[in-house]
């Protein structure tokens, strides 16, 4: 029985990532679904005793409790090395800083923005049960779209595949689940890329049916809403 216990919702792009991690790496791991859309993780009682920060993703290995996706992820590297592949987290100092330097960047960027738009635009009216106002979606949608053009030119025009160099790295897989996110308020940021598209494909090859898995939920929120555009 796998003493790692990993509490997530696949509704979260991190925890997709760290989820399509888990899965690539083989690390045996006890999966403990979380459901936020439900408020499980506002209580004291889960506060008290599951994770401080009442957030997900975020791991209990026997008594050590941990969250925060980037430490998670350092943490799974530095216990389990032989179950990573050079590439997903190099060992290689100046490899591994270059995974790092997206790892950082993503935060107040792609992360950030599509976030944000994400937010107003479905998670808000949702809860709320009144229509966002226009103004404030059109300057969340600027500001993503900038986010998304910038790290185009600053990550995939660098001329090698992925983020880090020329084979898939984890920080591929975080910048993917984040971008995925607007598909589900009914926005594509990868129609007005071609570079972006072909970076996800390459992803998705490198990944699945791993993160097929991750995105199922996104992939039939995002149907649903193509279809209520038809």
């Amino acid at each position: 029985m796998a003493t790692l216990k990993y509490y997530f919702d696949l509704m979260s792009q991190p925890s997709r990532a760290l989820y399509v991690i888990l899965k690539l790496t083989k690390i045996p791991f006890e999966p403990c679904p979380v459901a936020l859309r439900k408020g499980e993780h506002r209580t004291d009682e889960f506060r008290d005793k599951f994770s401080r920060f009442q957030k997900v993703p975020f791991i209990h290995d026997g008594d050590f409790k941990l969250a925060e996706s980037i430490a998670i992820l350092r943490y799974l590297k530095s216990k389990y090395p032989d179950n990573f592949c050079e590439s997903l987290y190099p060992n290689d100092s100046k490899n591994q800083a270059k995974v790092d330097e997206y790892l950082e960047w993503q935060h107040l960027n792609i992360r950030m923005n599509c976030s944000y738009y994400f937010w107003y635009k479905w998670i808000l009216p949702n809860m709320t049960k009144s229509p966002p106002d226009e103004n404030k979606i059109a300057e969340l949608e600027s500001n993503m779209i900038g986010s998304v053009k910038e790290f185009v030119e600053l990550f995939l025009d660098q001329g090698h595949k992925y983020i880090a160099g020329d084979n898939i790295s984890a920080a591929d897989i975080f910048a993917a689940c984040e971008l995925e996110q607007p598909r589900i308020a009914g926005f594509d940021v990868f129609q007005e890329h071609p570079k972006l598209q072909t970076w996800l494909e390459s992803v998705k090859r490198e990944c699945n049916p791993y993160y097929q898995e991750a995105h199922f939920y996104v992939d039939n929120l995002a149907k649903k809403q193509l279809n209520a555009k038809l």
